[in-house]
């Protein structure tokens, strides 16, 4: 029996005869797995899974790219732990919102200071002397935490010097919004203690 002989049909991307098709849909053919790569993002909107066997011709596959990964972002937080007397800086990873076309904020994954605990959030937008921040704050905290005879939060009990009004309980992540229009996180900093202080001093 004699083999089937290559059969050479024309790259999608730069008409060279090739051999190798996109193994999803085997109707767009490519010359190399870069060419492929690089017309991915047309191709996508045509690629067609095929449900019928392969092809009986000697073909050589070439497989699509897979879907790109969602994309995490990794800023710098301020951390109000009820254990330690002063707050600090962590790192937060915050995965993309499935809105994110839609301007939508990556959601911060917090789930390692609360312990599985539901989170509520508020933004600070005023900072000392009710002056606007050009880059509001991000509050996450438990609720639950919040209640009587939970733990006093020592850090925001030092930042205060105890005079707030109300002793904060439970941890606190602070993140810092890139702007305004809240569509992104950048590094909180030291800088922005001033403006949580007051806000701690102010709680009822």
């Amino acid at each position: 029996m004699h083999a089937v002989p290559l059969i050479n049909h024309p790259c999608t991307l730069c008409s060279r005869p090739t051999s190798m098709w996109c193994s999803r849909c085997q109707s767009a053919w490519y010359c190399s797995p870069e060419h492929i790569h690089s017309d991915w993002p047309r191709h996508r909107k045509e690629c067609i899974p095929t449900q019928s066997p392969a092809s009986a011709y000697n073909v050589n596959m070439i497989a699509t790219p897979p879907p790109a990964e969602p994309q995490y972002v990794t800023v710098n937080a301020i951390l109000f732990s009820p254990e330690d007397e002063r707050p600090k800086i962590i790192t937060v990873d915050c995965r993309p919102s499935p809105k994110a076309s839609q301007g939508m904020c990556p959601i911060p994954m917090l789930d390692a200071y609360f312990e599985g605990t539901p989170l509520s959030s508020l933004v600070l937008t005023e900072g000392l002397n009710g002056e606007p921040l050009r880059f509001p704050l991000h509050l996450w905290y438990a609720p639950q935490q919040l209640q009587k005879g939970s733990p006093v939060n020592r850090s925001i009990f030092h930042i205060t010097s105890g005079a707030a009004e109300k002793a904060w309980c439970g941890p606190v992540v602070v993140l810092k919004f890139n702007g305004s229009r809240r569509q992104g996180y950048s590094d909180a900093g030291s800088n922005d203690l001033p403006a949580l202080s007051a806000y701690f001093l102010s709680y009822k």
